[in-house]
């Protein structure tokens, strides 16, 4: 073989095994032949918690899990209790008295495994003095720029009405919350009197009984945004080479900060990649050609989504 052909194919070989190598970290590893290992509740498992705390083994790769529960079985399906996705290899749920089975499978983008065979158990009937009211939302240590937002919680068997209380110190002293309120249903619309850290929770009622007070969920509510930033570099009108290093102040309070980059009439976006959110205090700007006048600015945004005041408006030239 002459040598210079060799070479070409040395190269070839060398190149699809790149080329390979690359695709494999590319594409998601197949789980379809891989199983799920439930671990609670066991088959035949009684309750006396309405509450059931789903929980199994996670899977390698997997991306979310689909959970199921009917009753009585999956053989003779009387209804389908809970068809749900979830990203945790937990759940927590509550149910009726009665008789379920449960069975859990996961999924990638691209793949599944089989459902796991099912499992039974069954909830008994209690008083509701021994079950606690499960939360929805907002989720714990949830953070908001919106004064009026909607709490939510779970149904509780046996249950009439459910108190809803807020408070600002941890429920110290029940005759100074913010709020305490029955309602019938499941959900409470509420505003915040002012920017704070509030702490929300729910008991169940009926006509002889009163349940456990829910977990605490805490809640933030802020509307103030940040402090604008200062631009530090380039200068205004200052003629710069490419990459353009755009460099700004931090802000107390930001967790981002959104760059607007401007064609040279100073309002339009120089492309539908802007503005950008970073959590960075500068960017590499390496757009453009030689002789171009681009403007910029930068604001910065909280946790809870408030927006600063933008910065000053800056120009560079490209050499």
């Amino acid at each position: 073989m002459k040598p210079y052909l060799f070479s070409c194919l040395l190269l070839i070989s060398l190149a699809g095994m790149a080329l390979l190598s690359s695709c494999g970290d590319i594409i998601e590893p197949s789980i379809s032949k891989s199983q799920v290992q439930p671990e609670a509740p066991a088959d035949q498992y009684q309750s006396i918690s309405y509450t059931l705390n789903f929980w199994w083994d996670p899977v390698d790769h997997a991306l979310s899990y689909h959970l199921q529960v009917v009753t009585p079985s999956f053989a003779s399906p009387g209804s389908l209790v809970l068809d749900t996705v979830v990203k945790k290899n937990t759940f927590s749920f509550a149910l009726s008295p009665g008789h379920y089975q449960w069975r859990v499978m996961a999924e990638n983008g691209s793949s599944q495994t089989g459902y796991t065979s099912p499992r039974s158990f069954s909830v008994a009937a209690t008083s509701i003095k021994q079950q606690s009211v499960q939360l929805n939302g907002p989720t714990n240590n949830f953070i908001t720029n919106q004064s009026a937002i909607i709490f939510q919680w779970g149904s509780l068997y046996g249950a009439t009405q459910y108190r809803f209380e807020i408070d600002t110190n941890n429920f110290v002293n029940e005759s100074t919350v913010v709020s305490n309120l029955v309602t019938p249903g499941q959900q409470v619309n509420f505003n915040f009197p002012k920017d704070q850290q509030y702490q929300w929770r729910i008991r169940a009622e009926n006509d002889t009984a009163q349940s456990q007070w829910s977990a605490i969920n805490s809640v933030i509510y802020d509307h103030i945004p940040p402090v604008k930033v200062t631009l530090i570099a380039p200068t205004n009108s200052q003629s710069v080479s490419l990459p353009a290093i755009l460099q700004w102040s931090s802000s107390v309070s930001a967790v981002k900060y959104k760059v607007y980059v401007f064609k040279s009439d100073s309002t339009s976006l120089y492309n539908p990649s802007f503005p950008l959110q970073l959590t960075t205090t500068n960017y590499s700007f390496n757009l453009g050609n030689s002789g171009d006048k681009v403007y910029w600015k930068v604001t910065a945004l909280d946790a809870a989504g408030n927006e600063s005041q933008a910065s000053e408006l800056r120009s560079f030239v490209l050499q």
